[in-house]
């Protein structure tokens, strides 16, 4: 989820049922970026490298969605570089990874997608009614199980970074399982609630990624420290005040966490283009993005519909009209 193959295109997967679906299938699996294990596991879930690259693309594009108005804007430029070090960003890009994967895996399972995977069964809900009228609960209980088996539990001893990514990673799949709500809709005759059907459904991934960011921007520096109680290392942010003050605070499992200070972005290098044409907001954030190198102004007419009125029957029908925008973008 984190490689370079982003936003690949794959090929057709033809007609359904046919030979060439389960080719195109294999293939896929093939052109995703994928340990041998992975992609063993691939192949044996028609549906899942589709899924994978659903995956992707929502992970990629949330990012890019909710750091529009920040120096580093998610670019695909510059993130295997990234991806090596420790940084803030890198946290944000695992955890949004997993969590796009985890919510894809699910809403995969209820929209028919996946061969071996259904509707939510969730004990205490009425999935199977539900499921008669229509509705299918999202299988996030399928989801989260076959992501540790597709991910794999590494032995990471004392690799501080291996600690982080995974720390990272789950807190991704925290997100998405928080954003579970049980969802009701009442039958009966006239509109009244004498039948009430709940199923499980996942939050929209916008809300799960303005949580991350959140998540990011409360983010924890961590070190090692060695726990002799249990035997091994563990993750320690900052000393708290108050009586336990002498001992490391251990990050919350919902702390996105990293082990260097970020760059600043403001100029080209191998993490970022910079922010050097970057269109900005004059009130809002152009003295941060530009890096007090300021901003050129420029005025640009834009053309939009207006004066619309619904005609019988049935279109709508608009006039054109033009007005002068300004626009702010960072000098060199």
């Amino acid at each position: 989820l984190t490689g370079k193959e982003a936003l690949t295109h794959f090929p057709s997967l033809g007609g359904p049922g046919g030979s060439a679906a389960g080719k195109g299938h294999v293939k896929q699996c093939e052109l995703l970026q994928l340990s041998r294990k992975q992609k063993r596991l691939c192949r044996r879930e028609p549906g899942l490298a589709e899924t994978l690259r659903d995956a992707i693309r929502l992970g990629i594009l949330e990012c890019q969605f909710q750091f529009r108005s920040e120096r580093w804007n998610c670019s695909l430029e510059g993130r295997p570089s990234l991806l090596k070090r420790g940084f803030k960003e890198t946290a944000f890009l695992y955890a949004v990874s997993s969590a796009a994967l985890t919510h894809s895996l699910a809403r995969a399972c209820s929209a028919g997608r996946m061969e071996r995977c259904t509707c939510d069964d969730s004990p205490g809900l009425e999935n199977r009614k539900a499921w008669q009228w229509g509705v299918c609960g999202d299988n996030l209980k399928y989801s989260t199980k076959f992501l540790k088996k597709f991910l794999g539990q590494k032995r990471i001893g004392k690799d501080l970074r291996a600690k982080v990514d995974i720390h990272n990673t789950n807190v991704g799949i925290k997100a998405v399982k928080n954003g579970l709500k049980t969802t009701c809709k009442c039958h009966g005759v006239s509109g009244s609630c004498a039948v009430r059907t709940c199923w499980k459904q996942l939050s929209p991934f916008h809300e799960i990624g303005r949580l991350l960011k959140l998540r990011y921007d409360d983010a924890v520096k961590v070190f090692s420290t060695s726990n002799d109680a249990v035997g091994h290392s563990e993750l320690s942010g900052p000393q708290r005040h108050g009586p336990s003050a002498r001992q490391p605070a251990l990050p919350r499992p919902t702390d996105l966490v990293y082990v260097e200070d970020s760059p600043s972005f403001c100029r080209p290098s191998k993490y970022s283009l910079g922010t050097a044409g970057r269109t900005c907001s004059r009130e809002g954030n152009c003295d941060s993005m530009c890096c007090g190198r300021g901003y050129n102004t420029q005025s640009r007419l834009v053309t939009f519909s207006c004066h619309c009125q619904v005609q019988w029957c049935c279109y709508v029908e608009c006039q054109q009209c033009m007005q002068e925008e300004v626009v702010y973008s960072c000098k060199q």
